[in-house]
């Protein structure tokens, strides 16, 4: 597939580590290694974090065309805390270079001089402007081209207004459970089935799919009108930060592999568990790996703790 994501690339700093993450940055790198052309658009600081992630993208099949240097401000960076579970608390420093990406008219032409089959995008870069009108103005470019939303509510870095914006501008969403019980209050409702929500937002909006993902239960997948539930698997969590891209990314493979609903989002499953395997957002990782799971698995032996991960 070609796909066109637009996102946030940025460390992700855990203890005295840094990992390279970013929602949108993490899903990309996950699509690229299943053998998917993803053009990345983002912009880093010119700064040596910044040169750090402009050495490492070829090496991880993602080109840098797209990725602008931007002199006014830093490369991104997030300070995350780990509870005993693994599940990460996000402190996001802004504003941060991927908050300001620029394209021109040419590079926009060529995003889409060949056919495109899905643009990603998520929420916590549209806080910017700058980064809204570009996005916006890419949806608008490609108005036949399935687009992906992958809502990830990150603490003040969104609000009701900005979702209203956004989740029209979709074809499918992807989201967790408590984001989608956050969904269904601010649209006067109580969440009480992910089928029920799944159908409801795709008549509402008029979406090809929905899938909330719900921990220990593994996740909810309506597409075209076919719903599935699929059981997670449980794993050693060493950390959940970029697990639900992987997630994503696996989602999008399946789909545009043609699979039955069932494989599509077993497979999912299978990809973002190994990844809350192992740390940071874009761990080392094989299709091999994620295949040989199985309920009660543990791919990772010197993790810290018992999670059960879909996203």
């Amino acid at each position: 597939m070609n796909v066109v994501s637009i996102g946030e690339v940025l460390w992700d700093l855990v203890g005295q580590e840094e990992h390279l993450g970013g929602a949108a940055f993490n899903f990309s790198a996950h699509l690229a290694k299943l053998g998917h052309k993803v053009s990345f658009i983002s912009a880093v600081g010119q700064d040596e974090r910044g040169e750090r992630i402009l050495e490492r993208m070829p090496r991880m099949g993602l080109s840098t065309r797209y990725v602008k240097r931007v002199a006014e401000y830093p490369t991104g960076v997030v300070t995350v805390s780990l509870d005993a579970e693994g599940i990460p608390q996000y402190v996001i420093h802004r504003p941060a270079a991927y908050d300001f990406p620029l394209l021109t008219e040419d590079e926009v032409s060529e995003l889409f001089s060949s056919p495109v089959d899905w643009i990603y995008f998520g929420t916590l870069m549209q806080v910017s402007p700058a980064a809204r009108r570009l996005t916006m103005q890419l949806l608008d470019a490609a108005r036949n081209v399935r687009r992906f939303y992958d809502i990830n509510l990150r603490d003040a870095c969104w609000d009701a207004s900005l979702l209203r914006e956004l989740l029209p501008r979709a074809t499918m969403i992807k989201l967790n459970a408590a984001e989608a019980a956050e969904i269904e209050r601010m649209l006067g409702g109580t969440l009480d089935s992910l089928e029920k929500f799944c159908r409801t937002c795709a008549a509402r909006f008029g979406y090809d799919g929905v899938c909330v993902t719900n921990g220990e239960d593994g996740c909810a997948l309506l597409l075209n009108d076919e719903f599935v539930l699929a059981q997670g698997y449980t794993v050693e969590a060493k950390d959940t930060v970029g697990a639900g891209d992987a997630f994503a990314a696996a989602l999008v493979h399946g789909m545009g592999s043609g699979w039955p609903l069932s494989r599509i989002a077993d497979f999912a499953n299978r990809v973002g568990a190994l990844v809350a395997s192992r740390a940071g957002g874009v761990p080392s990782w094989s299709v091999a790996e994620a295949e040989a799971l199985r309920p009660g698995a543990n791919p990772h032996s010197d993790s810290q703790s018992q999670h059960r991960e879909t996203a």
